[in-house]
């Protein structure tokens, strides 16, 4: 039986990620669910909802979608048919259609694709597809949410009866509005409508001439608003036959909701099904943004993640486009406790809650920000006490709480137990704190226990060096700034720099020397050769990063040269062909001029058409038969290649002449003011003149042989005059 704490979930900030998890919902009722989420009980229940996470975020990376699962909470609804004689509205049977019609798509999807998404479609087995409720509800309401005339006999008999009367009521109005329009006894306005009623406007002069119902006067009582006479029965006639349509449409309704009460049960199924859903789905979309996988769980009992992220600060530092540095830890059966030292700011809690926060998640069925060749454990129980708690309500003080959680610890901590204790062993005297922080330690190593505790106190540091399946690890520091690195690293303790991030903040070197007198000189020398060995870790692994990224440029380098290697290979190989292409036609011309002095000389024309056939013949031999296939292939290449090159010039020529139509946009740079003095050329011209006079619009341009009077539009400015 596995279990986590509630306050072990506080100290990891797990509420918070169920904060950002439930905005990923897109229903209310899943939203509330994705508030509740906690570690699960037995690993069956853990494993299947692992799958079922997993599979919904590879549906997003698929062809095969999973349908949308949005739906309208039915609680209310759900309750009135439980409670007889009641009846359903319109607008809860639609959303009964609704819910039914998106649970039932969704279950007959994931059966079809059952090769693709096997837990989902057994997550879905138990709800049955039954389209008898849609059906039903379909056949009384239509698709804007009305009961339809065909609902029932009786209701259709009466909508005709309605609308007759109706327009009995038109033809009776229209008559009497005619009728007192002639004698002029309405006013201007003629009609309007009062409560939904058409009445005539009547002038209050006559007021006892028009027969009907008074409805109402205008503010000055100038007029009166009177419902004709003969309107008026029809009227009373329509109340009495909407009356008995509504109480028709109840009946209806009754009917409608007395036939859905049996399926019940079915229909809170699928509510419970999308609610489910639309959580599975929120963990995929957070999984997704955090570019979270499921790691491999290892047979064996270790943990080994590979690159792990914080997710709370990884979503924090994308939105500030913040780096957001990752860590590798590994605990196993012969390095299962992991003490981290180093001083403070250096990211020793912070990778302390990565490692609890990532379990917890894994533990209530998430996915974990960690690197593919990650490895996982599920353990029993998670045990923490990380941060200052005191409790003021119960008068206890830190050290008290941390004790009070020490004696849980001993009651719960064995061989399937993930303990992690920040600043283990503070709140007392050092040295009577350190010592049972040390006693403590020793139980749990010897109760095979797994955990990860940070601390300053050197004896825990000595404690993990001497015990065999314990180890040291710091937070590596810039030994020159002292400015934390945040990356881990194993197998050595760190120092706290105690007294070098004192000197740089400023301490006076005399009190800091002062101070280092009044401590034992072994801790000062074990504390400072820590400190040195971490300096001399931090530029190894400078020198290391140096030369991975001189390696690399000269691997890219090397892959340079390759690539011009390979062209000048080819342009030599390209003059080879066309090198012995011209020997072998400088060859055929000098065949060719040698019979053609031959007949010069002795004028034996068959002599020659001999030779030339024979010349044909030897050259002709050297050729090679294509045949008509291969011809075609040869065609189709060269007309591919011919299309390539079409396309390039095409592209080449839209690229011209877009930059040709911007710079015709652009506009005309303005010339500059031309003076006596300045050297000057004509448009387009080359040789260049200077300006010995401007009269009006015109220059005389001297250019040392001779001068010539020229537009001033005309010149363009060499050299300004200085």
């Amino acid at each position: 039986m596995i279990h986590i704490h509630e306050k072990t979930l506080q100290d990891l900030e797990f509420p918070k990620v169920l904060q950002q998890v439930s905005e990923h919902c897109i229903t209310e009722l899943g939203h509330v669910k994705a508030l509740e989420i906690s570690p699960y009980k037995t690993k069956e229940e853990l494993f299947f909802s692992l799958n079922l996470t997993n599979e919904y975020v590879a549906s997003f990376t698929n062809e095969n979608r999973i349908p949308n699962h949005g739906f309208d909470d039915i609680t209310k609804e759900l309750k009135l048919l439980k409670i007889e004689n009641t009846y359903l509205e319109v607008h809860s049977l639609k959303k009964i259609v609704a819910i039914s019609t998106t649970a039932n798509e969704i279950v007959v999807f994931l059966k079809k694709f059952e090769e693709y998404y096997p837990t989902l479609c057994a997550f879905a087995s138990h709800i049955e597809v039954t389209k008898l409720i849609i059906e039903k509800i379909n056949s009384i309401v239509d698709r804007f949410g009305e009961i339809k005339n065909n609902a029932s006999a009786l209701l259709e008999q009466l909508r005709q009866a309605i609308n007759i009367i109706k327009g009995k009521i038109n033809a009776s109005f229209t008559s009497a509005l005619t009728t007192y329009n002639n004698l002029d006894y309405l006013d201007d306005i003629r009609e309007t409508v009062v409560e939904n009623r058409r009445v005539l406007a009547v002038k209050a002069m006559y007021r006892r001439k028009v027969k009907g119902s008074i409805m109402g006067s205008s503010k000055t009582g100038s007029i009166v608003y009177i419902e004709p006479e003969t309107t008026l029965q029809h009227t009373r006639e329509l109340s009495n036959l909407e009356y008995e349509e509504k109480e028709e449409i109840i009946r209806i309704l009754k009917e409608v909701t007395n036939y859905i009460r049996p399926f019940l049960p079915l229909l809170k199924d699928y509510q419970v099904f999308l609610i489910e859903l639309d959580v599975i789905s929120a963990k995929a979309k957070y999984a997704q943004s955090l570019n979270a996988i499921l790691p491999h769980f290892s047979g064996d009992k270790s943990m080994f993640l590979r690159d792990a992220y914080h997710p709370l600060l990884y979503l924090n530092n994308l939105k500030k486009k913040e780096v957001t540095y990752p860590q590798t830890i590994t605990l196993k059966a012969d390095s299962r406790i992991i003490v981290i030292s180093g001083p403070n700011a250096g990211g020793k809690s912070i990778t302390l809650k990565t490692i609890g926060l990532l379990q917890a998640m894994l533990q209530s069925g998430m996915l974990i920000p960690v690197h593919e060749r990650s490895s996982a454990y599920i353990f029993d129980r998670i045990l923490s006490d990380i941060g200052d708690n005191q409790s003021i309500e119960n008068h206890l003080s830190t050290y008290s709480y941390r004790l009070k959680q020490m004696n849980y610890f001993l009651r719960k901590c064995n061989k399937n137990t993930l303990f992690l204790i920040d600043e283990f062993g503070t709140g007392s005297d050092p040295e009577l704190g350190g010592a049972l922080a040390e006693t403590f330690l020793e139980e749990f190593y010897h109760r095979e226990a797994f955990g990860i505790i940070t601390t300053h106190y050197s004896n825990l540091k000595i404690l993990a060096n001497e015990l065999p399946h314990m180890l040291n690890a710091n937070m590596l520091f810039d030994e020159r700034t002292l400015e934390p690195l945040f990356k881990l690293v194993i197998g050595q303790a760190g120092s706290s720099f105690t007294f070098e991030v004192a000197q740089k903040n400023g301490i006076p070197y005399s009190l800091i020397n002062r101070a280092k007198k009044k401590i034992e000189r072994s801790k000062v020398r074990f504390d400072a050769t820590i400190a040195k060995l971490q300096k001399e870790r931090s530029r190894l692994q400078k020198t290391g990063e140096s030369l991975k990224a001189n390696e690399k440029k000269k691997s890219e380098e090397a892959d340079k040269l390759e690539e011009i290697n390979g062209k000048i290979q080819k342009k030599l190989e390209s003059y080879q062909e066309l090198y012995d292409s011209n020997q072998r036609l400088i060859y055929l011309g000098q065949k060719i001029d040698d019979l053609a002095e031959k007949y010069f000389n002795n004028k034996q024309k068959r002599e020659l058409m001999g030779e030339l056939f024979k010349l044909v013949q030897i050259e002709n031999s050297k050729r090679k038969r294509k045949t008509a296939k291969q011809k075609k292939v040869e065609k189709a290449k060269e007309q591919k290649i011919k299309q390539e090159v079409e396309k390039k010039v095409e592209v080449i020529r839209t690229k011209k002449k877009k930059e040709k139509e911007l710079k015709a946009k652009q506009p005309p740079k303005p010339k500059p003011t031309l003076k006596v003095g300045d050297r000057v050329r004509l448009e387009d011209g080359r040789s260049v003149g200077s300006i010995d006079k401007i009269e009006k619009n015109k220059a005389v341009v001297n250019y040392g042989m001779f001068t010539t009077n020229v537009s001033i539009d005309q010149l363009e400015l060499v050299e300004a005059k200085k």
